[in-house]
């Protein structure tokens, strides 16, 4: 496998950073946000994104009749890893899981209707899978959606129940919901749907995690969905919800930000001394770091591995050839990658002493404080996009043929 980028991807790559650092600005950029910068939850942050619209860089991969370029994803990939890298806001969710599976299969009406908002990045969305017993395990969602005509004659689904971990609901304008429509089928009972977020019937209520930033839970009660607004086909939603799930395990969890906590370990441990001797000369510490470094390489070729995967099924989808999506390499990578970043995290709180401990932008913090940021944060990226037990049981059971272990 070549590991180097094209001249020509180079040249985006080099235009990519050109168009960032001349946006640089903390509003946009703030790499001490964590995992969680990469959502588009302020106004500059929005303007940013319709900034990347107008370049034609959210829809590169998208087929041109739907107002793509039809480029391989290995563009999104550069251009998501830069961003990420940066602490900025990304692409994925509407580009990705929302736009590819509407493209795939959606009706013409859901086409028309949303795919030029997500281009022009004009509609946030919240995406809704998870419940109090439903995390890991989607497919034991609960949401009720029962068969429904309101009064004008409208037909549609008749919603009732929680979600929870809904992260965006309180910003988004529209919600990407998977509702079960047969109680007597576990994975082939599940629908999804699009809800307007400010449906009356709607009500969501703030979750706080340990790493500082918000999510949240949703009830809903007697919200009406017509029919119309049903994505593909009723009961096939949990297909569509595993395919895109493989998107999000990747684009969730990029290289970049465990690339750049370890440049600040880095460039601490060659700068600091303790106790009259200079840290980097401690045999312990000279190991550990050779360790991060090693698996750093190793999360990197991962990611492109699964890039070059995903650039296969791409080709085979755009010639209408049977195909499967990469769902062992994706499980793979976050498997390695957020794992990885909680031993980074907890080395950078060894290494950093006592000190660690105060909080991020903290002035006498080592590394001004992203030891103890990070420490919190990349515990809740080994369970979001589905938790490590789960990408165990993927990997053993789809690419190895062995039983699950729970």
């Amino acid at each position: 496998m070549d590991f180097e980028f094209s001249p020509e991807q180079q040249a985006f790559n080099a235009e990519v950073i050109a168009f960032c650092d001349e946006r640089d600005d903390i509003d946009i950029f703030d790499v001490t946000r964590e995992n969680m910068a990469q959502i588009v939850d302020t106004p500059k942050r929005r303007g940013f994104m319709k900034e990347l619209g107008h370049k034609g860089w959210l829809g590169m991969t998208w087929p041109k009749e739907h107002g793509g370029s039809e480029g391989e994803g290995v563009y999104e990939y550069i251009l998501n890893e830069e961003l990420a890298g940066r602490g900025g806001p990304q692409i994925g969710k509407g580009v990705g899981i929302i736009g590819k599976t509407i493209i795939a299969h959606g009706s013409d009406f859901l086409k028309e209707k949303f795919l030029p908002m997500i281009l022009e990045n004009d509609v946030e969305f919240a995406v809704g899978y998870s419940e109090p017993d439903a995390g890991s395990d989607a497919a034991s969602m609960r949401l009720k959606g029962v068969k429904h005509t309101n009064d004008d004659g409208v037909s549609g689904w008749l919603l009732n129940g929680q979600k929870t971990w809904t992260t965006s609901a309180h910003f988004a304008e529209w919600y990407w919901c998977g509702v079960r429509t047969d109680p007597d089928n576990k994975h082939m009972g599940i629908t999804l749907m699009l809800i307007p977020m400010d449906h009356p019937g709607i009500t969501i209520n703030g979750i706080w995690t340990m790493g500082d930033e918000r999510t949240n839970e949703v009830w809903l009660d007697n919200v009406f969905v017509p029919d119309e607004y049903v994505v593909g086909e009723v009961n096939h939603g949990f297909r569509y919800i595993s395919q895109a799930l493989d998107l999000e395990r990747f684009t969730m969890f990029t290289f970049a930000p465990i690339n750049q906590r370890l440049e600040v370990l880095t460039e601490y441990v060659q700068e600091t001394t303790r106790d009259g001797a200079p840290l980097k000369e401690d045999p312990i510490v000279r190991s550990k770091m050779a360790n991060l470094h090693t698996e750093a390489e190793v999360a990197r070729v991962m990611g492109l591995k699964f890039v070059a995967e995903a650039v296969k099924v791409e080709h085979k989808a755009r010639a209408g050839e049977p195909f499967q999506p990469p769902t062992v390499p994706a499980s793979e990578y976050k498997l390695f990658a957020t794992e990885l970043s909680k031993r980074l995290a907890s080395a950078s709180m060894d290494i950093g002493g006592a000190g660690a401990q105060f909080r991020v932008k903290t002035p006498e913090a080592p590394m001004e404080g992203r030891a103890e940021s990070t420490y919190r944060y990349t515990v809740i990226d080994t369970i979001g996009g589905g938790a490590s037990e789960i990408q165990k049981n993927i990997i053993a059971r789809r690419g190895l043929d062995l039983p699950k272990n729970f």
